[in-house]
């Protein structure tokens, strides 16, 4: 007991300093607003009704198509199983698709989950927190988590276990490119998701990882599930995180013992070889600071007790340079 209060003493110090707005989707405080995208609109403001196109399909979909929250655009449909309807359609008025933001193959994007491949019985105590209150965002301007909240109170029991049995079959593979750099492109955020813009204008990345579509416009504009992304990380942080991840470097536990030796998942414990660095640092933050409480999260709190926001970034930039 005496060793949990040290570590929560220890967390909270670290979580006073508040969220990195970056891991959140947000740019840092006092930075100068980024123009915005387009819009999805024509050239004299009307809506742009006209079917759009993606390279690998001769399916089409106009844009209200294609972000149509019960049944968005499936450019794609045999790259993975049969949906089930809650993951197609969702259900009305308060559950939207899950194929929207967690795309159809469950890859996600960096502003929320990438739940391919995650084990069934991890997904569903996931949910289950969520309607309980044990899952939360540390930063309260994150939207996506309260929809989530939402969504999962909204959910039965049944269609919960039909997403996580759905997304559990299909296995991660690879979706993103770290690239270690002192210099990134500019960016403006659309909806927490980092996006360069165009030209060459690059800036200090600075302690910051910047994870970006590899493709702007099939990712923004056409939600695209086969376009991945980049992630930009400082210089040498590949190789302090895989000090942390691999020995616990001193400040922590060797994450292999329970995510296994792969990083691939072991058990009920969810893999994090490959995966969205932003996501993860999201999760260790959010556990650091208190607003994950789930039955398990506990054994992470003192894993993630001493880090620095610099040791979040370095795990993370590591682990989503692993091929999975």
């Amino acid at each position: 007991m005496i060793g949990l209060l040290s570590a929560l003493t220890v967390s909270a110090a670290f979580a006073a300093d508040g969220p990195p707005a970056w891991a959140y989707g947000f740019p840092p405080a006092g930075a100068p607003a980024a123009p915005a995208g387009g819009g999805g609109r024509g050239a004299q403001g009307a809506p742009d009704n006209s079917p759009k196109h993606l390279a690998g399909t001769n399916l089409e979909f106009t844009l209200s198509q294609i972000r149509d929250g019960f049944g968005p655009a499936d450019w794609f449909p045999g790259d993975h199983p049969t949906m089930p309807e809650i993951v197609a359609h969702g259900r009305r008025p308060d559950i939207r698709a899950c194929a929207l933001c967690h795309y159809p193959n469950g890859k996600g994007r960096a502003e929320n989950a990438p739940i391919a491949g995650y084990p069934v019985s991890y997904f569903i105590r996931q949910m289950n927190d969520f309607r309980s209150g044990n899952r939360k965002s540390a930063e309260p301007r994150k939207a996506n988590t309260n929809a989530m909240i939402a969504i999962a109170k909204a959910m039965t029991a049944e269609e919960i276990k039909a997403s996580a049995e759905y997304f559990g079959a299909m296995p991660w593979t690879q979706w993103i490119r770290v690239v270690e750099t002192d210099m990134v492109p500019k960016t403006r955020i659309s909806g927490g998701l980092f996006l360069a813009l165009e030209g060459s204008e690059k800036e200090p990345i600075g302690g910051r990882i910047i994870e970006v579509p590899e493709s702007t416009e099939t990712t923004e504009t056409y939600r695209n599930p086969r376009s991945g992304f980049i992630a930009y990380a400082p210089p040498g942080s590949v190789k302090k995180g895989e000090s942390l991840v691999t020995s616990g470097g001193g400040k922590t536990l060797a994450c292999g013992g329970c995510h296994g030796a792969d990083l691939k998942g072991l058990g009920p414990v969810p893999g994090i070889a490959g995966r969205s660095p932003s996501y993860l640092v999201r999760q260790m933050y959010d556990m650091q600071a208190g607003a994950r409480k789930g039955e398990w999260t506990p054994l992470m709190t003192k894993v993630v007790s001493q880090l620095s926001e610099d040791d979040m970034l370095a795990i993370a930039a590591y682990t989503a340079s692993l091929k999975p």
